[in-house]
Formats: C-alpha cells, structure tokens, sequence
C-alpha cells in the first residue's frame, strides 16, 4: 500500500490523535533540520595578518629617500603610540629625533582646536629630499595612516597652520 494512503481502522478519536502526534513528531523533525545555526557565545581567537614582505627595519637610512625610510618612520610612529595611545604631536617629533630623524626637517599641526578641544587628528612630517614622510593619527584618519609625497611648492610637507618645533 502506498504511504500516502491512510488506512482507517479504529475509532475516529484515535485515527486523530495518531494524525496529531505524526504531524507533531513531522513538524518537530522538520524544525530540527530547518533551523539555522546559531553563532556561538564563546569567543574565539581570530588569526591576525602578518606581512612578511617587509621586514622591520632596523633603523634609519641615513641619505636614504622617504620611500626607503618609511617602514622605518611607520614602526618609529607605531612604537610612540603603543607606549601611549593618546600620543600628541610633541611625542611623535620627540620619538622621531631620538630614532636619528632630523628635527629641522619636521612640521607638526596643533593638537587643540581654536576653541581649546582635542584635535580630532594630527599631522607630523619629515622633509627628506624632494619628498615627504607624512603621518597621521586620531579619530578623524582613523587611527595611524601614513604616505610619502612630493615636497609641496612651499617647500613644506603639510599644508595649514602647523605649529612652530621649539623645544
């Protein structure tokens, strides 16, 4: 006999009863294959990236071009901000002089607003050549960014008011 044929046999209360509980055990069965899994609670580690195409630098390149210096300024930047996460624009030139970058040839913008606030973000350069290590940090960029760029026709690396590096 096909399945699909039900057989009547007994009273009608009972023929219903099985109905109801095969359509239970049926929808029961259908919801355990149906249900999308759930993600789990428990956090777990996330392997992070790692270039190996670059090697840190051991050091500064002395008549070297922004280009070739700019692992280097970029590792300089990342060390400042992991000794201090809230680093302003004194740390970063401070950190920059010490790894054998010249101070002369740095600008850095004010880390206040007009107003008196935190800046949102704030540049800092060194002039190396006919080029520019420009770099970057706060809220506004994002966190630390950094590039190389031709010397602006002012003969400066950033453009607006920067702040005069007097001490």
């Amino acid at each position: 006999m096909p399945s699909s044929v039900v057989r009547r046999t007994g009273s009608p209360v009972a023929s219903a009863l099985t109905l109801v509980a095969g359509l239970t055990v049926a929808l029961v069965l259908a919801g355990c294959t149906a249900s999308t899994p759930r993600a789990s609670a428990t956090p777990t580690a996330t392997p992070v990236a790692t270039s190996t195409a670059t090697p840190t630098p051991a050091g500064l390149v002395p008549g070297g071009t922004a280009q070739e210096n700019l692992a280097y300024f970029d590792t300089v930047n990342h060390a400042t901000l992991a000794a201090n996460p809230n680093a302003l624009g004194r740390d970063f030139i401070d950190a920059l002089v010490k790894a054998g970058f010249a101070k002369a040839d740095m600008q850095v913008t004010v880390d206040t607003t007009t107003i008196g606030l935190k800046a949102n973000s704030i540049q800092f350069s060194v002039r190396m050549g006919d080029s520019c290590l420009i770099g970057q940090n706060g809220a506004d960029a994002g966190g630390y960014s950094s590039m190389v760029t031709p010397v602006l026709s002012t003969g400066n690396c950033l453009i607006g008011q920067t702040r005069p590096i007097d001490w």
